[in-house]
């Protein structure tokens, strides 16, 4: 007879049994496999993180390992009336701590020209044309600077198109063209030119190229620029403005270098007193105490989320319920620390201030850093140290980061990078543990294989079982039966 399925023939639980026995067998090896993958996931996941916040921290340092990141000097203004702003100020870095008494008592200026009134020749409306016969151009330009562009003009072109044409014109470098209606039969229409371009000497030039006796009248100067027709009604002008009692002047409204380092840009005129004399702002060149001293509270916060980090991913559990770290014991994540902490507290030789010490940033017992609010050792509290630093040695905290050899930002820069790049510590460490899960998986397959090869072995061994016991079944029914009867 044929058995289909095991236990049929004999009766017997022998499917069940097999599949106790293949339980038995995988059991062990399974839970190594799992507990083995789990273990790599944690691992992958941890250096991930560590990685990312390594790299939070290595963009941290990067701003502190420039100078011109922490030499900021602090332009402040001190306005006499605080509705009114005169002018705003930057400095760099080499700009000398001193303070300055200005004031502005001009604003640059492009030119101004207008066309004459209806009666003396000029328009009657915008819609009157400009050329009533052929064809001609007019130049617009600056002879200062070189700035011009062209607009051609013909028969029957009003005084609104031409203006259309000059303000749409693709080369236009600054010059409005706009139409005012005098209301008055005498002044008629005027045709109104403006130049952004600022600065004496740099008046608005309009060139009649063609000597049309028409387009005079829109123009300053003939082809051969010998013959004057219109004139500005404004010149353009300087700004100018006083700076403790000396006259100073700008062809534009920003004054730079004017002093030495230090540029400011005029927005209005200072008001003037009852006697009518400017009044002075007073122009305060410090340092950028404010922007360093969040620079350093940042760096403590960045380097203290870092140690944080490592010191959860490390940890072991202190009880059952509670899980060790993703990298718990692992040597290189509490080398990280060991390392970071020992250029925290080197000396740096071309700083008057020696080290972060000196500026009030110190590691703790736990490994962080912190800027203490008290004084335990009579020489004053970080915070006070940090404020004396700020005020009295501003420009050595910049050489404590940023010296190229032994600054701390640039060796923790430098340090940092060697575990944050693509061919880095961490990320070598992250593929090693990924090909280490492949090739876990690679040996499930293969425990897969052996397990099916185990399962048909022991289904063929007690399928024979099976098969026996049945026919020793059969035989023993007939011998009863045969005796029965």
């Amino acid at each position: 007879m044929t058995i289909q399925s095991l236990g049929v023939g004999s009766g017997l639980a022998l499917d069940d049994l097999v599949t106790q026995l293949i339980a038995a067998e995988r059991e062990p090896k399974q839970n190594r496999f799992d507990k083995k993958e789990e273990s790599l996931d944690a691992q992958i996941s941890g250096i991930g993180q560590l990685k990312s916040k390594m790299s939070d921290f290595l963009d941290s340092v990067d701003e502190l390992r420039s100078d011109n990141n922490l030499q900021g000097r602090e332009p402040t203004i001190s306005n006499p009336d605080e509705n009114t702003e005169p002018f705003t100020a930057e400095a760099s870095n080499s700009a000398v701590k001193a303070q300055y008494q200005i004031a502005i008592t001009r604003l640059a200026s492009g030119s101004r020209i207008e066309t004459a009134n209806a009666v003396d020749g000029g328009f009657t409306s915008s819609s009157d044309s400009v050329l009533s016969s052929g064809s001609g151009s007019l130049t617009f330009k600056i002879d200062n600077t070189g700035d011009s562009f062209n607009v051609n003009v013909t028969a029957g072109r009003t005084l609104q198109q031409l203006a259309n044409d000059i303000n749409s014109n693709e080369n236009n470098f600054g010059v409005n063209a706009s139409i005012i209606d005098t209301g008055t039969a005498n002044g008629g229409a005027k045709l109104v030119f403006t130049s952004t371009t600022t600065g004496d000497g740099n008046d608005l030039v309009i060139v009649n190229n063609d000597d049309l006796a028409d387009l005079n009248r829109i123009s300053t100067t003939d082809s051969t620029e010998t013959n004057t027709y219109l004139t500005p009604v404004t010149s353009a002008q300087n700004a100018q403005a006083t700076i403790d009692g000396i006259a100073v002047e700008s062809s534009t409204n920003k004054f730079e270098n004017t002093i030495s380092s230090v540029s400011f840009e005029a927005s209005t005129v200072s008001i003037k007193d009852a006697l009518g004399a400017f009044q002075t702002s007073k122009l305060k060149i410090g340092f950028d105490t404010e922007g360093l001293d969040k620079k350093i509270r940042d760096f403590v916060d960045n380097f203290n989320a870092l140690a944080s980090e490592i010191d959860t991913l490390t940890k072991y559990g202190t009880s059952e319920l509670e899980e060790d770290g993703a990298l718990a014991g692992d040597f290189m994540a509490r080398s990280i620390t060991s390392g970071l902490s020992s250029i925290i507290g080197s000396n740096v030789s071309s700083s008057a201030l020696g080290g972060l010490f000196a500026i009030g940033v110190e590691l703790n017992q736990d490994g962080k850093l912190e800027i203490s609010a008290t004084d335990e050792f009579g020489i004053g509290s970080g915070e006070d140290r940090l404020k004396e630093a700020l005020e009295e040695n501003f420009d050595d905290i910049a050489s404590l980061f940023t010296d190229k050899d032994e600054g701390i930002a640039s060796r923790l820069y430098a340090y940092t990078k060697e575990y944050t790049t693509f061919s880095g510590l961490l990320s070598t460490r992250e593929r090693s543990v990924k090909d280490e899960k492949d090739q876990l998986s690679d040996e499930r397959e293969q425990f897969e294989l052996r397990m099916m090869s185990f399962e048909q072995i022991l289904r063929d061994k007690y399928l024979n079982l099976d098969q026996t016991v049945a026919r020793l079944n059969s035989t023993g029914n007939a011998l009863l039966a045969s005796l029965g009867g």
